[in-house]
């Protein structure tokens, strides 16, 4: 079936790529993909000029306005709609004003983007709308033309954002389900190439283990004990992804994560910090008498095996790394207390002059012939 691709340029300089399918048997049939635009303005005027600049788009379907008057009701659209894309926002209204709602739109719609409108030199909203994560600006009175500019800049940005997550959701599920049934859709040249891939890496890996958790299943219900451990997970991977670090899997109720470039031990060590910090303020928010939630921590750098692991038979793979350097980090944390963070001696000597550490002991480790000298990271 042949696709062909038409493009309509309006007023503007930009054309607007709709995508036709055209049968070979029957009437033309067209895939529109609807974009969502909430405008947050108590300018009621805004809507009815909106309404008149885009009356082409808004007809085709190209766009789909929402209208709110203040950030209290926009935040409330946003709240009780999914599919927002984007935000158009007047940074002056009652009730909420647009860099109130701003701060809130990056808690509740991390993936929609904002764009702030704004009178001519108004430096200081400006900045503070930046450092809350506007997108982009407008300014009042608005050019129309190069507000539909700003806007299909906004939603690529948008559209690439989804993109990317929706791969990397595709490929959790992926791995997570995987089996024949799937994977004989799959080249098998191909997947055996890639099943016998491997590289040696210079990496830092870290156990994070949440203490006593197990203690927890005796006395919750099944339902309590997975929403709590994965509230608890969720405090650990936003330090480990703000640390440039990857989720190489979960072990029960621990997190093996890696960290491979530059000062990627450093990064590790700042990643088990703010674990251990976030989950301190945790336990000192916690009013019930219940379990108290803490981590113990593993780190080791050096050499390690990078490749996929697992049965090529089942056709089940796990792309992670191994060896010596891995295990001690994982006997370290099993050596660990709670809110303690182990090392050993080497990486404390790359680390000493800019981490605060306190020298244990030697320990002797599962299958290591020979005690290792532990280093615990204080901060």
């Amino acid at each position: 079936m042949p696709i062909f691709y038409c493009y309509f340029v309006g007023s503007i300089n930009r054309a607007v790529t709709t995508e036709y399918e055209i049968p070979t048997t029957c009437p033309t049939k067209v895939k529109k993909t609807m974009t969502r635009i909430l405008v947050a303005d108590d300018e009621v005027d805004l809507e009815l000029l909106i309404k008149q600049k885009f009356r082409k788009e808004i007809r085709n379907g190209v766009f789909d306005f929402i209208y709110a008057l203040n950030g209290k009701e926009a935040l409330d659209i946003v709240q009780n709609n999914d599919d927002i894309d984007l935000v158009l926002s007047d940074i002056n209204m009652p009730e909420m004003d647009g860099l109130t709602l701003l701060s809130k739109l990056s808690e509740v719609a991390p993936l929609t983007k904002t764009v702030m409108v704004s009178a001519y030199g108004d430096l200081d909203n400006i900045r503070t709308a930046m450092n809350r994560g506007a997108y982009d600006f407008v300014f009042k009175p608005i050019d129309f033309t190069d507000l539909r500019v700003t806007i299909d800049k906004t939603i690529d940005a948008v559209n690439l954002i989804k993109d990317r997550v929706r791969a990397l959701r595709e490929n959790d599920i992926l791995k997570m389900y995987v089996d024949e049934s799937v994977l004989k859709y799959m080249d098998s040249e191909l997947f055996q190439e890639n099943a016998s891939a491997c590289e040696s890496i210079e990496a830092t890996v870290a156990f994070i283990d949440l203490c006593a958790f197990t203690s927890i299943s005796e006395v919750e219900p099944a339902d309590k004990v997975v929403e709590m451990l994965n509230d608890y997970f969720d405090i650990m991977v936003k330090e480990i992804i703000n640390q440039g670090g990857l989720i190489d899997k979960f072990i029960g109720d621990a997190v093996m994560a890696v960290f491979k470039g530059e000062h990627h031990l450093d990064r590790a060590i700042e990643c088990g910090l703010a674990i251990r910090d976030a989950f301190i303020k945790v336990a000192e928010s916690q009013t019930s008498k219940g379990y108290v939630p803490n981590v113990s921590i593993g780190i080791n750098s050096g050499e390690m095996v990078c490749g996929n692991i697992g049965s090529a038979t089942l056709k089940r793979l796990d792309y992670t790394v191994i060896g010596d350097t891995v295990n001690i980090a994982a006997r370290l944390q099993s050596h660990a207390g709670a809110g303690q963070i182990y090392i050993t001696a080497d990486a404390y000597q790359s680390i000493h002059e800019f981490f605060q550490c306190e020298k244990v002991d030697e320990l002797r480790l599962k299958n290591k012939s020979k005690p290792i000298l532990v280093y615990e990271v204080l901060g």
